[in-house]
Formats: C-alpha cells, structure tokens, sequence
C-alpha cells in the first residue's frame, strides 16, 4: 500500500486522526512487538504530520538503539542528547544503500538505491578513512555494498558512515581550513544536508582503498555537515586464493 505524505494536518478538530486515534504509549508497544520495523514506522510516518513527528521523536530512535546498541552508546557517549542529523537519518543510513544517479555525486555512474537487511559498521574500520591528523576522530563505516558487473565500472562497492560529534572533529576542522568548497547542488541523501568531496579536499588516505579492497585511484567519498558518510569505489578482482577461501 501507498501512502501519500500529508503535511497539512496538524491534528486540529477537523483531522481524522483525532476520532479514535491510538495513543503514543499504545503505539510504542505496537511497534516494540513489530521489532520497531522500519518499513512499518516509514509507513506509519505517512499518514499525517502529528504520526510523522513521533516516528521521528520516538519510533525511529528505538530502532537505532535495537538494531545497533553499542554504535548508539558509543555515539552518546559525549554527552549529546541527540545524534547529528536526526534519528530518521540515522535509521535511514543503517539500512539504505543510496546508489547514485547519472550525473550526480559520482558522475556517469547509475545504480539505484535500495533497503539492506544488515550491515556491520566498524570504527575499527573507519580509522581506515582518516588522515593521521585526524585518527582521533570516531568514524563508523559500513562494509562495502557490492554491485557487481557494472559494465564499464566494473565491479562497484557502496559504503556509508557516520561520525561521533562531527561538529568538533578534526576532519571539520580541516575541511574548514583547507577552504573546502560544499557540492553546489546534491545533498546528503540521509539528511539533505550539504557536502564535502574528499576527494577534492585530498583528504582520502591510501589505506581506505585497502580495507576496502578496491583499486587505489577509484575511491571516492563525500561528508555532509551532519558527519554523514557515503562513498563509492571500484573493487578488486578475487583472486583464485581468494576465492577459494571464500568457498571454504
């Protein structure tokens, strides 16, 4: 079923909503019993500007916390009552792969996006993504999405992230001082927010390609203001050694 967004209703006395709508506590234990689905809170989100706000106050915020714990501790941690960008962004950025479109952040590339069951994101991982200078920062990174036989792109991986207080990371900083200029039309696809090419900013170091597996001239990724992540690179062939420990 598709619902049409609806941001005129306020719940005022001529709104449906109001005659016999369930309450929030009513709500919150019917999406805890759901395991807090995000199709379902994305659904619900739809219907009126009243449900839309407490799926961003409340239901998209305990999907974060159930589907990873300890990335949400972690990023709580400074003290920040609330995650950059928003829950709804962040819900969305643990699920989503974005893609890109022809003549978007990445050029000629077109791959659409779509929902993933599951990804691992790994700070361990996102030290990977950082200039020396920088390793101090706290980055979250996601395995590489996999598209495979792209034609003349070959073999595609789309990765995605998000860093703890970005507002007071040396990777701002830098960005800052460089005189970074922001992309003059696309926008974060989590949270709509301006970015930052990286690559422009020369700030890629040569160890993100190897977490990756990738080539080293054919990554490529973006930061919005938000600390969001999402990035694009061209993977590696297996190996015949490889391969074989795969089947193993």
């Amino acid at each position: 079923m598709i619902l049409t967004k609806q941001y005129r209703c306020v719940h005022s006395a001529s709104c449906h909503c109001t005659k016999g709508h369930l309450s929030e506590d009513v709500i919150f234990l019917v999406f805890h019993h759901l395991n807090w689905n995000p199709k379902l809170i994305a659904a619900l989100s739809c219907v009126c500007k009243w449900f839309d706000d407490l799926a961003k106050r409340v239901l998209w915020k305990e999907f974060c916390l159930t589907r990873a714990p300890k990335m949400m501790l972690d990023l709580h941690s400074s003290r920040s009552h609330s995650v950059d960008g928003s829950w709804r962004a962040l819900g969305k950025l643990l699920i989503y792969c974005s893609g890109c479109k022809k003549g978007g952040l990445f050029n000629n590339v077109q791959v659409p996006g779509h929902f993933v069951h599951r990804t691992r994101f790994s700070k361990t991982s996102g030290k990977s993504f950082l200039l020396p200078q920088c390793t101090n920062d706290i980055l979250y990174v996601s395995d590489p999405c996999e598209h495979l036989d792209q034609g003349e792109e070959r073999d595609l991986g789309f990765f995605r992230g998000i860093f703890k207080s970005f507002a007071t990371s040396n990777v701002r900083r830098m960005l800052i001082n460089k005189g970074a200029q922001l992309h003059p039309t696309e926008v974060c696809p989590y949270c709509k927010a301006k970015l930052w090419s990286m690559l422009l900013a020369n700030m890629i170091p040569k160890s993100a390609s190897c977490r990756l597996g990738s080539y080293e001239e054919c990554v490529e990724y973006y930061v919005c203001l938000n600390g969001h992540m999402l990035g694009i690179c061209t993977l590696l062939p297996l190996s015949d050694s490889e391969e074989a420990s795969e089947k193993e």
